[in-house]
């Protein structure tokens, strides 16, 4: 059941919103008690300030022995409320009056009598002779009393006036708002956990039918896509994402069906020429030497080009998988620029071309050597090979602000505008008839590939600055090491 997000997510709802809800219940009966509080004492401050104006009007009308208990007495009977005590004492602390004493004393007695001779009640008597003002509770009886003692002055004498009002009508009041909580608050919750369980599966209804797309979804059908229903919330932001992921994992299929039909192409036409040599040989019972040598050639010569696709191919896909490490190391670019040149010529030779390297400032790189030096041999050799008879091929190396651009270019037909895209895809040529005829073998369409995976692989990129009538050229840009300092080879 916790599986569920819409479980999940309506359980966190209904947790924090009935957390919020009782935090705020608490809050409100604690503001409510507070009110309730301070709604008594105003009324025991004004039962106060009443009952001394009629205290001293009693004091000038009044006559005889016993003037002040008296105009006392007569105070009392006016102010007097039920579930309402008066105290007076004296400076003392001896109480001289109670409103139990005046006739019309009403109310439980006995409860009346039992707050007066308490022990609270005795100590808040004490603690009113040392203040002007005081505010105290007594809790005597289950709710308790409120008192509030307030100095005065009569006849030359100082008194203590104390007020003691009952707190069952609050008591019974927050009683009341409490049981109003305790049943308001579950319906509250049960409420809010219907509603959030709606709210839950209406928001993530749009999620349970994209999973349900996205399940559909396959090899065969892999060219649908999500229904975006609203681009800018959330959910439309997961189904593009999802959208995306599909468009490139398509068009990662599609390089790599491509892929593997070329490599089965290539691989195809030089097993079936070793087979129908082999065939060839072993069919006939008498052959002469030179016809087993002649066999022998063409099944080595194939044997070499079949190798190579090998190699270029496990050469890609351990730079796919990223489990190619790179060995770099201090040395000179110009220098194995000179080499590659130097190893390139006999190839320019057989053709009559004329290959040149212009020369380069010293050029420090940290770099995998044997890496550059098979992407520079595939850029010559590539340059050399669609670069007609008596051409030029020009090796150029300078400083490019924090990079070296090494540039190859040639004077051959150029590579046709709508090629240019395709030139460093896996077992592309541009021009594969050519490729076939050539006395070589021709090549596999990778050596593009791989160089610019090299190029790739040291932070640097290469690319095809210029293709026109006149020829083309490659541009290499690989980053330069400022910090190195070795002596040159």
């Amino acid at each position: 059941m916790l599986d569920s997000i819409r479980t999940r997510l309506t359980l966190w709802y209904t947790g924090v919103l009935a957390v919020v809800i009782v935090f705020l219940s608490v809050v409100a009966y604690f503001i409510f008690w507070r009110s309730a509080v301070q709604r008594t004492d105003a009324n025991l401050v004004e039962l106060s300030n009443s009952f001394l104006v009629t205290l001293r009007a009693e004091l000038e009308d009044q006559t005889g022995p016993d003037v002040f208990r008296t105009a006392a007495q007569v105070a009392i009977d006016e102010h007097h409320f039920r579930d309402t005590l008066y105290v007076i004492a004296d400076q003392t602390g001896k109480v001289i009056l109670t409103s139990l004493e005046t006739p019309a004393a009403n109310g439980p007695l006995k409860i009346a009598r039992e707050v007066l001779s308490s022990a609270s009640f005795q100590s808040f008597l004490r603690d009113s002779l040392r203040s002007d003002r005081l505010f105290g509770h007594i809790p005597v009886t289950e709710a308790g009393y409120r008192g509030f003692a307030q100095r005065f002055s009569a006849k030359g004498k100082s008194y203590t006036l104390i007020i003691l009002q009952s707190l069952h009508p609050q008591k019974e009041m927050m009683e009341e708002a409490g049981s109003v909580f305790a049943w308001l608050i579950p319906v509250a919750i049960l409420l809010a956990s219907g509603g959030g369980y709606f709210l839950a599966r209406k928001s993530l209804a749009p999620v349970v039918a994209m999973s349900s797309q996205a399940e559909s979804i396959g090899a065969a059908n892999l060219h649908e896509r999500l229904a975006v229903q609203n681009e800018r919330d959330e959910l439309g932001h997961l189904a593009r994402s999802f959208n995306g992921l599909l468009d490139r994992l398509a068009e990662s299929f599609e390089r790599q069906r491509r892929f593997m039909a070329d490599a089965s192409h290539e691989l195809r036409t030089p097993v079936a020429i070793l087979r129908g040599e082999s065939e060839v040989a072993l069919s006939q019972q008498a052959r002469s030497l030179e016809e087993y040598r002649e066999s022998l050639g063409v099944l080595h010569h194939e044997a070499e080009r079949l190798t190579r696709i090998v190699e270029d191919l496990f050469t890609l896909t351990r730079a796919d998988a990223g489990q190619y490490p790179l060995q770099p190391r201090d040395f000179y670019l110009d220098d194995l620029i000179a080499e590659c040149v130097h190893s390139a010529r006999t190839l320019a030779q057989a053709k009559k071309i004329s290959l040149t390297f212009e020369g380069a400032p010293e050029s420090p790189i940290h770099a995998d050597e044997s890496l550059l030096r098979r992407m520079l041999l595939n850029l010559l050799d590539n340059a050399i090979k669609y670069t007609p008879d008596f051409g030029r091929v020009t090796v150029n190396c300078h400083g490019h602000g924090k990079e070296y651009m090494l540039s190859i270019s040639d004077t051959g037909r150029g590579i046709p505008e709508e090629l240019r895209p395709r030139i460093f895809e896996r077992f592309f040529r541009a021009d594969k008839a050519r490729s076939r005829s050539e006395g070589d073998g021709g090549g596999a369409g990778l050596g593009l590939a791989i160089s610019r995976w090299i190029a790739e692989a040291h932070h640097g990129r290469l690319e095809l600055i210029r293709s026109d009538s006149t020829g083309s050229t490659f541009a290499a840009y690989l980053p330069a090491d400022s910090g190195y300092s070795a002596s040159p080879g």
